[in-house]
């Protein structure tokens, strides 16, 4: 399968991040996508023209948007979430006054301010596997019980079963946001330096 990676940044009204389109051989009429990091790829036809590849990234960035946007909690679902979570793990003890999504927290997934009982979660969790989301809600759950992240705090979170999957998920979301982002070659380019060798 030969496979040609062209990156481009995104449309207007993608999420941010760049597009990179994936030209395959194998790939003979489908078109898929999918979030990687803080990229979306695109995986095409190699014989797909450049005017095509065009409509395919805008239509997929489109279907991508409203994908999210069905699964992404709203700031009552979170609420009751946090709720039922509450309950199955934390006795109901938790109680928070407010739960909702903010877009200024780049470096937390979550913060919790215990004396107003308010949660507030990254918008970058949105689209992230439900377990996920759960874990990072218990985390500020937990914190409106015990403050800080000593033995008490941890005790509180080994009820819950998917805690070290999910801290390995975010683990694993911020090393990729630390790999290089190397430019790729661009075909066309390529022919072009074999014939001048």
């Amino acid at each position: 399968m030969a496979t040609v990676r062209c990156t481009a940044p995104g449309p207007v009204g993608a999420a941010s991040g760049a597009v990179e389109v994936r030209r395959s051989t194998r790939r003979r009429r489908t078109v898929a996508a999918y979030r990687e990091g803080d990229r979306t790829i695109v995986l095409i036809p190699a014989r797909m023209s450049d005017a095509e590849e065009k409509r395919w990234v805008a239509l997929m960035l489109d279907k991508l948007a409203a994908q999210e946007s069905k699964q992404s909690l709203g700031s009552q679902e979170l609420a009751e979430r946090a709720a039922q979570l509450s309950a199955e793990y934390l006795d109901g003890r938790a109680e928070p006054a407010s739960v909702r999504w903010v877009t200024n927290q780049n470096t937390r997934w979550g913060s919790c301010t215990p004396a107003e009982g308010s949660i507030r979660l990254s918008h970058r969790l949105r689209g992230m596997p439900d377990y996920v989301l759960d874990y990072v809600l218990l985390h500020e759950l937990a914190h409106l019980l015990v403050p800080g992240h000593g033995p008490a705090f941890w005790a509180l979170l080994e009820a819950y079963p998917r805690t070290e999957r999910a801290r390995g998920y975010l683990e694993g979301v911020v090393a990729a946001g630390r790999l290089p982002h190397l430019p790729v070659p661009d075909p066309r380019q390529e022919g072009d330096d074999a014939a001048d060798s």
